[in-house]
């Protein structure tokens, strides 16, 4: 099967933006050519007598390439990319934006991107592990995540997953009711629940990541006992939040960007139980003001903002 690739030519600052932008689009297998230099750790954890004898200077450009399923209809998907870049560059330098579409070999682009992902840890207890890899330095202590990712992005290795891992990890208690909204690959519900959840609630406007979802539940010993994954905009569709239901959550996660975390803010309180707390993630650090007087403005105390690269996460209650 031939596979359609699409190459963005734009710049290393927004790598990462574009990058994240397209896995809520539902790409994986992301592709990223720079000339950055490798760090002294980087060069630590790869064979650098692979690399080749001279690499050009970092000229500050970048070029993002992923493979697109030749059944999707690529002219929507290129207009999508674009509003995506034009919001992007509202913030940071994306270069020339030239969009590029050309035809792979006949490879298995979808599962081969699989040989780079590896299990990682977390923090020093929680552990995410592809379900085809095998686990080598487990210790008697650690929360084991299988994830398989699917045609829903989540493989908890973006900086925006690993903040909400961690302000998840430390404001859960015990028999917690917990809402992820914009479940994804239903990565963080699953650590919620394998770290003491009493239930989990789950809603996604895109049906591969409910299915997704529960495939991976199975994987990690859960089930419908356990959670209620469904596809819904809690936004905008009242039967998704009646279904959500009221004054029940004691952890709410949302992991998205900015311009929905906004309206967010606006409308999730009443699902909240009183002192419930709420951890918005997925937000780059321009848009940090706007989430964080968002939340003010719909009477929000701020708990915590944490940062990872040029991504941050707010907690709040």
């Amino acid at each position: 099967m031939k596979w359609t690739k699409l190459t963005i030519d734009t710049t290393t600052a927004a790598e990462d933006m574009i990058s994240y932008a397209l896995s809520e689009l539902g790409i994986e297998g992301i592709e990223i050519e720079d000339h950055v230099p490798l760090t002294e750790e980087e060069k630590a954890r790869m064979y650098v007598d692979l690399l080749p004898d001279e690499i050009a200077p970092d000229d500050g450009t970048a070029r993002i390439s992923c493979y697109i399923d030749p059944e999707v209809n690529m002219e929507e998907l290129v207009e999508q990319i674009k509003e995506q870049l034009d919001e992007i560059e509202q913030f940071l330098p994306v270069g020339a934006k030239t969009i590029t579409i050309g035809e792979t070999e006949d490879k298995d682009w979808i599962n081969n991107w699989k040989q780079f992902f590896k299990p990682f840890r977390v923090n020093d207890h929680i552990v995410i592990k592809p379900t085809w890899e095998v686990l080598e330095d487990k210790k008697d202590t650690d929360t084991v995540v299988e994830i398989d990712p699917g045609t829903a992005f989540g493989t908890g290795s973006h900086h925006t997953t690993k903040l909400c891992i961690h302000q998840l990890d430390k404001y859960m208690k015990k028999g917690d009711m917990l809402l992820d909204v914009g479940c994804g690959s239903g990565i963080l519900s699953i650590i919620g629940l394998k770290l003491g959840a009493g239930f989990a609630v789950g809603t996604d406007i895109d049906e591969h990541a409910i299915s997704a979802t529960l495939e991976n539940l199975e994987k990690n010993g859960l089930d419908d006992k356990n959670m209620e994954v469904f596809q819904g905009n809690i936004l905008s569709d009242q039967a998704t939040k009646d279904r959500v239901g009221y004054e029940k959550y004691d952890i709410v996660l949302a992991n998205i960007l900015a311009d929905v975390l906004v309206p967010l803010s606006e409308i999730i309180r009443p699902h909240m139980k009183k002192d419930g707390i709420i951890v918005m993630s997925g937000i780059i650090n321009t848009k940090e003001e706007e989430v964080k007087e968002a939340l003010l403005r719909n009477g929000f105390e701020i708990v915590e903002i944490t940062y990872s690269g040029e991504w941050v996460a707010i907690t709040a209650k």
